[in-house]
């Protein structure tokens, strides 16, 4: 910790010296710590307010007032580093060193001899991107809503990592905020979520479909869940099934939405399928995975257009949506990547997020979010935050706090 972070921390508590002098009433009132609010973002875009690095910690002055009834009010909510208040930035200023100063590679070595060597470029902007990405988990565990909120996955373009995205974007959700995430399959037939996830689970949700009625507890319906090392729970087919109708997603969204906050849909590749609208009847938000290619990205559009075209919820859907852009590993060229930006952005897209090659996403086998790079895990945590701020949005500026369906 700096002299200046010492010098900061005596100043707020230096009345701690006079605490002798006085004596404490049972009856002095302390203010309950207020909410704090979430930063505003503009057009859903993913917003990141990093701290500044050089800034000293600003204190603010303990306001006291006289009470008629006896002592002292101290607002120390307000106050106090100990509630999060506006004192808090001295915990953050303490969880590194004096930010003028290098801490690694060589500089880091000058500067721990005593000499006022600055950090270097790249440990600033290393610096910079652990703040944001502080901030992005923040987000993500602090998030709530007044009821349970859905993200549908979806391109009608087969082979664009739509699986992959559901279970990584809701084991991330699930990881961050220590589980009460439901990634459920809707596609019209079995598809691959249950190969791709963890486990081998004996039921279903062709089984869940079946006995839907009869599912009225938490632990009833965890025995048709594959649970995640990510604290996420699955549930997809382990084998064949009937079709899947709108309805019976529905129904099925409805039990899930009573024991999980967050439900995370995989779909299939027919937007006119009665699975799929059902799907989007009971969606908050629209994820939409791409490749750079151009038959990946055109459906993308054509869907975002028919969801528009619909009107209603599924416009609001569309207007909405968030691109998620995975490498698979075949070659590219920068031409590509910027028209696949330019297009989505032209049709309304509110955030691109990049996810880097990673082989354990490459190699098509089962998925574990520990086995990622920390690159891969830091992009999907980023694009988890433009999520759950589009949650929020949804939510706050919806009609009724009740399920769409």
């Amino acid at each position: 910790m700096s002299d200046t972070s010492h010098r900061s921390t005596r100043d707020v508590f230096g009345a701690a010296d006079r605490a002798g002098d006085y004596v404490e009433e049972d009856t002095t009132h302390i203010a309950p710590p207020t909410p704090r609010r979430l930063a505003e973002t503009t057009e859903g875009a993913p917003t990141l307010l990093p701290a500044p690095i050089d800034a000293e910690p600003v204190i603010t002055p303990v306001h006291v007032e006289p009470t008629p009834e006896g002592p002292a009010t101290v607002n120390l909510a307000s106050t106090s580093v100990l509630f999060g208040g506006t004192a808090a930035g001295l915990v953050a200023g303490s969880r590194m060193t004096n930010p003028a100063k290098a801490t690694t590679g060589f500089r880091g070595a000058l500067a721990s001899l005593g000499l006022p060597v600055g950090p270097s470029a790249a440990e600033l902007g290393e610096r910079r991107l652990q703040e944001q990405h502080t901030a992005n988990e923040t987000t993500v565990r602090q998030a709530t809503w007044t009821r349970a909120v859905s993200v549908l996955v979806n391109n009608p373009k087969g082979g664009t990592g739509k699986t992959p995205t559901a279970l990584l974007l809701g084991g991330v959700l699930a990881a961050i905020r220590g589980g009460s995430v439901a990634i459920l399959e809707v596609s019209d037939d079995p598809g691959a979520l249950n190969f791709r996830a963890e486990g081998n689970p004996q039921l279903g949700l062709g089984e869940l479909v079946r006995d839907i009625d009869q599912v009225g507890t938490v632990g009833r319906l965890a025995g048709y869940t594959a649970p995640q090392t990510s604290f996420a729970s699955v549930i997809g087919s382990t084998g064949r099934r009937e079709r899947l109708t709108g309805d019976s997603v529905v129904a099925v969204s409805n039990v899930i939405d009573e024991f999980y906050a967050i439900r995370v849909m995989d779909s299939g590749n027919v937007p006119t399928s009665s699975a799929f609208q059902g799907a989007v009847s009971v969606a908050d938000v629209l994820v939409i995975p791409v490749m750079n290619a151009g038959d990946s990205v055109l459906e993308a559009i054509q869907l975002l257009e028919e969801l528009r075209a619909a009107g209603g919820d599924s416009a609001d859907l569309a207007n909405r949506a968030i691109a998620i852009r995975l490498t698979d590993g075949r070659p590219e060229n920068d031409a590509v990547r910027q028209e696949v930006e330019r297009l989505l952005n032209q049709a309304g897209v509110n955030a691109l997020h990049d996810i880097p090659y990673d082989a354990h996403i490459a190699e098509r086998g089962q998925l574990t979010l520990a086995q990622l790079q920390p690159a891969t895990r830091d992009a999907f945590v980023a694009a988890a935050a433009s999520v759950v701020r589009a949650l929020q949005s949804a939510v706050s500026t919806a009609p009724t706090q009740n399920r769409k369906a």
